[in-house]
């Protein structure tokens, strides 16, 4: 029976096969050991670039969590793809999602948090705090990818539970948001 090594080893030569990188022969035992030789040709998923989350935008989320307006508002942000760092792009105070979906880059992934007031059929109103991860059709996949990657960083960060996820900005509307939030009911 093979040892999980073994089985890590000839898993890392398949991936490398498939991805045109021939092997022309199997490892040495040196080679065998985990992690993987620095010299190998594929890239492991641990190398994906996952960006920070500026402090002082940090501090604004938490700032945001805790407003005490009853108005719908929204923090817009971005990753500076030099700094690799999640940083914010603007902030808007009673916004709709048709207005905000306006301000929105036509081919650049976004991060949206929104704060937006929500009234219940039996008349109570409650104000929760979404996560919308914007990564419109058309991007550059180097952007898809840094985004998607440093999406969950985020929400962690800001403590974020409602979160959600569009491909296509048409879709943000009112109806789309309720349509989301009735799965927390």
């Amino acid at each position: 029976m093979m040892g999980a090594n073994q089985n890590i080893a000839r898993l890392h030569i398949l991936g490398c096969q498939q991805q045109q990188h021939p092997v022309t022969s199997l490892p040495s035992k040196e080679e065998l050991r985990w992690p993987a030789t620095q010299n190998t040709a594929c890239t492991m998923s641990s190398s994906l670039v996952v960006c920070e989350v500026d402090p002082s935008l940090k501090e604004k989320l938490k700032k945001f969590r805790f407003r005490k307006e009853t108005t719908n508002a929204a923090i817009l942000m971005k990753i500076d793809m030099e700094k690799q760092l999640v940083i914010l792009e603007e902030e808007y105070e009673d916004i709709s999602l048709d207005d905000l979906k306006e301000e929105l880059p036509e081919r650049q992934p976004r991060y949206i948090v929104y704060s937006y007031k929500l009234t219940h059929a039996d008349g109570r109103v409650s104000y929760p705090l979404c996560f919308i991860f914007s990564s419109p059709v058309g991007c550059k996949p180097e952007q898809q990818m840094m985004y998607a990657g440093s999406k969950n960083r985020l929400v962690q960060s800001a403590e974020l539970t409602k979160v959600f996820e569009t491909r296509n900005a048409d879709d943000l509307s009112e109806e789309w948001l309720k349509e989301k939030l009735s799965f927390f009911r």
